[in-house]
C-alpha cells in the first residue's frame, strides 16, 4: 500500500474547498464540476484502501502513515484498517449521492455550499482514520463546523430553531470531549489511542477511578453526537428541518460517534479486562436497548415520512452501540452489516421525503409542472380499446399504465421499507439474521431483551411504512403525477443500489464484516502497527549512509 494513500482522503476534500474558496462567490457551474469530481476521487480512494487492507492478512491488514514525520506517539498518525476503510467507503457513497441530488437545485441556495461539503467530507475521513485523541477532537470540530452551516443551508425559521439546538447540544459535547481528554493524557501521559491502550495497565490502582472518570465523560461525549437515549432529543427536529442533501448526508455523522466508541473501547477496554464485556459495556448494551425502545416508538407515532427517517437513525445507533456492547466478535460482524445497511437506506429515505412531499403538493397539470429539464415521463397515455372495462369515470381500469415518477417513488419506498424494518430478501434482513443468530448463542438476559427488541422494533416500523406508505400512495384525491429530475432519482438509486450490492454478495461482504470485528477484538494487532511505525530518515542521514529514502 502506498503510504501517501493514507492521507489522501484528508488532502483531497482539504484542497478542493481551498481552491473553490479561491474562485470566490460566482463560477457556480466550474464549482459543480470541482466539488463533484472531488468527491468521486474520494470514493475511488476509499475504496481503494479497502481492496487493499481487505487482500492483507493480519498483522500487516494496516496502513500506518506519519504525516509530520515525528515518531509515534509525539506526533500525528493516520491509521486505515478494516474498519475505517468500511467508514471511508459508506462517508463516499453518501457524500457522492448527496451531492448528485443537491446538484439539481439545493446548491443554490447559498453562496457556500460547496465549500462547506467538502470540508464535512474532510472532518468525517480525518475522524476515521486519526488514530489520536486530539486530532480525532480536531476532526470532530472540523465536520462539527461545516455541519452547522449545512442545516442552515436554504433559510428559513424551522432550520434556523433547530439549528440552535444542534448547535449548543454539540458545543457542549465538546467541551466533555475536551474535559475527557485532559483526564486521560493526565492519567496516561499520552494521547496517542495505540499508546494510551499499552498503557494502560501500567495505570496504578490509585488512578484508576480517575482514568474510568475520564473514560465516562468521553463516553457522555460520544454517546450524545451517537444519539443514545436521552442524549438524542436534538436529532429529529435537526435532521427533519435539514433540506434534503443535507439530511441524506447527516446520516453518517451519529455513526461517527458510534465508531468512537467502538474503536476506542475495543481498543483500550478489551473484552478480556471487564470479565466478558467491555468497561462500560452494561452501559452501553441497557442505554443501546433504551434507544431502540424509544426510536420504535418513535417511528410508530411519525406521521410525516421525514420525521420517521430521523427515528431510523437513532434506532440503528441503538442497535450498533447494544450489539456492541456485548463485547461478541460475532455480534459485532453482524452489526458492522447492519451498520452499512442502515446507513444506505437512512440516506436514500431522506432523499425521497422531498419527492414524495412534492408529489402530495402538486395541484398543477402536467404541462405546467414540466420544466423542460432532463425529466422522467410523468405518464403513459393511451386511447382504451374497445370492449375493455371501465371506471366510473371512463378510464381504463385494467391494464392502466403506472405513471414512469409514480412507479419509481413507489419502487424505491418500498426497497427503503424492506431494509429499514429488516424485512426479506433484502440486506435489513441479512444483517438482522446474522446479529439474532449471535444473540441465540450469548444466553443473557440483556441478550434476549435486544432480541425480541430488534423483532418487535421492526414490526412497529413496518407499520408505520405501510401507513406512510398508504397516505402517499394509495389515497382517493387525484393528483397528476410529479416531474422527477434525473439528477434527483439517479442518487438515490445509488444508494439502493449499493444495499442491493450488499445481499448479492453478502458471503464475502459478511466475511468481511466479521473479519473486521475479530481485528477489533484483538487489539494487539492495531496497536503492534502503530507502536511499530518508524518515521523515514532525512534525505541527507540517508545519503551519509548509503539508504534510498523511499515512502
Amino acid at each position: 500500500m502506498a503510504p501517501h494513500l493514507v492521507a489522501a482522503p484528508v488532502l483531497l476534500p482539504l484542497a478542493t474547498a481551498a481552491l473553490m474558496l479561491m474562485l470566490g462567490e460566482g463560477q457556480r457551474r466550474l464549482k459543480s464540476v470541482v466539488n463533484l469530481v472531488s468527491t468521486l476521487g474520494g470514493l475511488l480512494l476509499a475504496a481503494h484502501l479497502l481492496l487493499q487492507v481487505h487482500a492483507r492478512e493480519l498483522p500487516l491488514a494496516f496502513g500506518v502513515y506519519l504525516p509530520g514525520n515525528w515518531p509515534v506517539p509525539f506526533g500525528i498518525v493516520l491509521v486505515a484498517d478494516r474498519l475505517s476503510a468500511l467508514m471511508l467507503v459508506l462517508t463516499g457513497c453518501i457524500g457522492l449521492a448527496s451531492l448528485l441530488y443537491a446538484l439539481a437545485r439545493w446548491h443554490q441556495a447559498g453562496v457556500y455550499f460547496h465549500v462547506l461539503f467538502q470540508l464535512q467530507l474532510m472532518g468525517l475521513y480525518g475522524a476515521f482514520l486519526t488514530a489520536d485523541l486530539f486530532n480525532l477532537f480536531v476532526f470532530f470540530e472540523v465536520l462539527l463546523a461545516a455541519s452547522y452551516g449545512l442545516l442552515l443551508h436554504g433559510g428559513g425559521a424551522p432550520r434556523v430553531r433547530a439549528g440552535l439546538h444542534y448547535i449548543v447540544v454539540n458545543l457542549v459535547a465538546s467541551l466533555l470531549f475536551l474535559i475527557g481528554v485532559a483526564v486521560l493524557y493526565g492519567v496516561t501521559g499520552t494521547l496517542n489511542m495505540a499508546d494510551i491502550a499499552a498503557k494502560l495497565p501500567l495505570v496504578p490502582v490509585a488512578d484508576r477511578g480517575l482514568l474510568h472518570a475520564g473514560a465516562a465523560i468521553l463516553a457522555v461525549a460520544f454517546l450524545a453526537k451517537a444519539a443514545l437515549w436521552p442524549l438524542n432529543f436534538w436529532l429529529p427536529s435537526a435532521y427533519g428541518a435539514a433540506s434534503a442533501p443535507v439530511a441524506a448526508l447527516f446520516a453518517i455523522l451519529t455513526k461517527v460517534g458510534v465508531y468512537a466508541v467502538l474503536r476506542l473501547w475495543t481498543l483500550c477496554f478489551p473484552a478480556e479486562a471487564g470479565g466478558g464485556e467491555p468497561f462500560g459495556g452494561a452501559v452501553l448494551v441497557w442505554g443501546g436497548v433504551a434507544t431502540l425502545a424509544f426510536a420504535a416508538v418513535g417511528m410508530l407515532a411519525s406521521q410525516q415520512l421525514g420525521r420517521f427517517a430521523a427515528y431510523s437513525v437513532i434506532a440503528s445507533s441503538g442497535t450498533l452501540l447494544a450489539a456492541f456492547g456485548f463485547g461478541s466478535s460475532a455480534l459485532a460482524g453482524g452489526a458492522l452489516f447492519y451498520l452499512a445497511s442502515s446507513t444506505l437506506a437512512a440516506a436514500a429515505l431522506f432523499l425521497l421525503v422531498e419527492l414524495l412531499e412534492r408529489a402530495r403538493q402538486v395541484e398543477l397539470g402536467p404541462e405546467e409542472i414540466d420544466d423542460g429539464q432532463d425529466t422522467l415521463p410523468a405518464f403513459i397515455a393511451s386511447e382504451p380499446l374497445p370492449g375493455v372495462n371501465l371506471d366510473d369515470d371512463e378510464e381504463v381500469l385494467i391494464g392502466r399504465a403506472i405513471p414512469a415518477a409514480l412507479a419509481f417513488l413507489g419502487l424505491t419506498f418500498a426497497v427503503c421499507a424492506l431494509v429499514v424494518s429488516g424485512l426479506p430478501p433484502l440486506s435489513g434482513f441479512v444483517a438482522k439474521l446474522a446479529m439474532l443468530t449471535a444473540l441465540l448463542e450469548l444466553q443473557r438476559p440483556a441478550a434476549w431483551a435486544l432480541f425480541a427488541l430488534l423483532l418487535l422494533s421492526g414490526l412497529m416500523a413496518a407499520t408505520a411504512l405501510l401507513r406512510i406508505g398508504m397516505r402517499h400512495f394509495w389515497t382517493a384525491e387525484a393528483r397528476p403525477s410529479p416531474r422527477l429530475r434525473v439528477a434527483e432519482t439517479l442518487p438515490i438509486g445509488l444508494l439502493l443500489a449499493g444495499g442491493l450490492t450488499l445481499v448479492m454478495q453478502g458471503g464475502p461482504a459478511l466475511d468481511y464484516m466479521r473479519k473486521t470485528a475479530a481485528t477489533l477484538h484483538a487489539p494487539g494487532h492495531y496497536i503492534g502497527a502503530v507502536m511499530s511505525a518508524r518515521p523515514l530518515p532525512s534525505p541527507s542521514i540517508a545519503a551519509q549512509q548509503g539508504q534510498e529514502v523511499r515512502p
